[in-house]
């Protein structure tokens, strides 16, 4: 790597860094006001908010990559073309689109690091948060349990009125129905263990109905024991009382192929999934449309005025990418092409309008 190209890699660096902890000291203000109204109760104290904040904070890196590296790059090149270091490294022979994709590459690596870093250790720790917070505050049920769920697994449909921890379950009713939608069989049990693949249920009554005739014959037995096998595992359970945006991408990957299997719709969870494989694309598209204003496509405008213009269009843009993928959901367009294509759009412009530039 050349001086230069390792000048441009550190100013970068710098700056995002600058960036994220601005960023972080923000976010940690405001939820540090909002758990004051909860210091106090039960054996929840200052140390244990503190605790709790802290280990959120790679979830908000992780849920906040774009803005922060958007914002770290544009100032980074900004404070370049202000001490006129853009205009040198373009005199000795480094193209506008050789300073631009240096500032991509930098600005993808470090997203893929915070993707890595959000995927393997951010739902840890912010599970472990919570649970820390619901213990202090003296409600530990809330750090493990659910409330009752209903679940369609292939010809079955089982309730569950109270998750205790996600193994243990009570009050669990399964409808069995066969190909042409009739109740075959109904089974309730007081209690049972989840082991991921299925269910020990323990002191059941199970309701069988047959036709005969024009009326339907239902008989009960009573057992003991009833195990039950499932298609969902532990992830999909847990998942079930938590958004999409919480979820990790391999959750949200087996979400949607159980829905599909299920004929169920899993529109809001491909909605998020493709706007996580997007994201790289989305932030390449948004530090092009900000590189544009570094680079004086507004000539009459000052560098601030640039930088300013340059980063609200690259969050507008953003902005609207969200509101595509709700409308995605809302009118049944294809989620993936709507996250896709917007982007896609702007690079062929973005590339377009700095080519020219590059060649002026």
């Amino acid at each position: 790597m050349k001086i230069r190209d390792r000048y441009i890699a550190k100013t970068l660096l710098t700056y995002t860094g600058v960036v994220l902890v601005v960023w972080l000291s923000i976010y940690s203000f405001f939820n540090f006001l909002t758990e004051l109204n909860s210091i106090g109760i039960g054996n929840y104290t200052i140390l244990d908010a503190s605790k709790y904040i802290l280990l959120q904070m790679p979830e908000v890196i992780y849920d906040q990559a774009s803005p922060i590296i958007l914002l770290g790059c544009v100032l980074g090149m900004g404070h370049l073309a202000t001490s006129g270091q853009l205009l040198i490294f373009r005199a000795s022979g480094a193209s506008i689109l050789k300073i631009t994709w240096l500032t991509l590459k930098n600005a993808l690596f470090f997203i893929f690091a915070i993707i890595i870093f959000g995927e393997l250790l951010a739902p840890t720790l912010s599970k472990y948060s919570e649970s820390v917070r619901a213990n202090a505050l003296g409600n530990p049920s809330l750090s493990s349990s659910q409330n009752g769920f209903w679940i369609r697994d292939g010809n079955n449909f089982i309730n569950v009125v109270n998750n205790i921890d996600g193994q243990l379950f009570s009050g669990i009713t399964v409808i069995e129905v066969n190909s042409s939608n009739e109740i075959e069989r109904i089974i309730k049990s007081k209690n049972a263990v989840f082991d991921g693949n299925s269910l020990d249920m323990r002191s059941n009554e199970i309701f069988t109905i047959n036709k005969a005739g024009f009326f339907d014959k239902i008989s009960l037995k009573e057992r003991n024991s009833y195990n039950k096998i499932v298609s969902f595992d532990s992830d999909l359970v847990d998942s079930l009382e938590k958004e999409p945006k919480d979820l990790t991408t391999w959750t949200i990957i087996k979400q949607i192929q159980f829905l599909s299997d299920n004929k169920l719709r899993s529109g809001l969870f491909e909605v998020e999934l493709y706007k996580r494989l997007v994201r790289p694309l989305t932030l390449i598209a948004m530090i092009l449309m900000a590189m544009l204003f570094i680079f004086g496509v507004t000539r009459d405008a000052s560098l601030g005025k640039k930088i300013f213009f340059g980063v609200a269009l690259a969050l507008s843009f953003e902005l609207l990418s969200r509101i595509g993928s709700a409308l995605a959901l809302s009118l049944e367009f294809n989620p993936f092409f709507s996250s896709v294509l917007p982007a896609i759009l702007v690079m062929i412009a973005s590339i377009i309008l700095l080519i020219k530039k590059s060649i002026n």
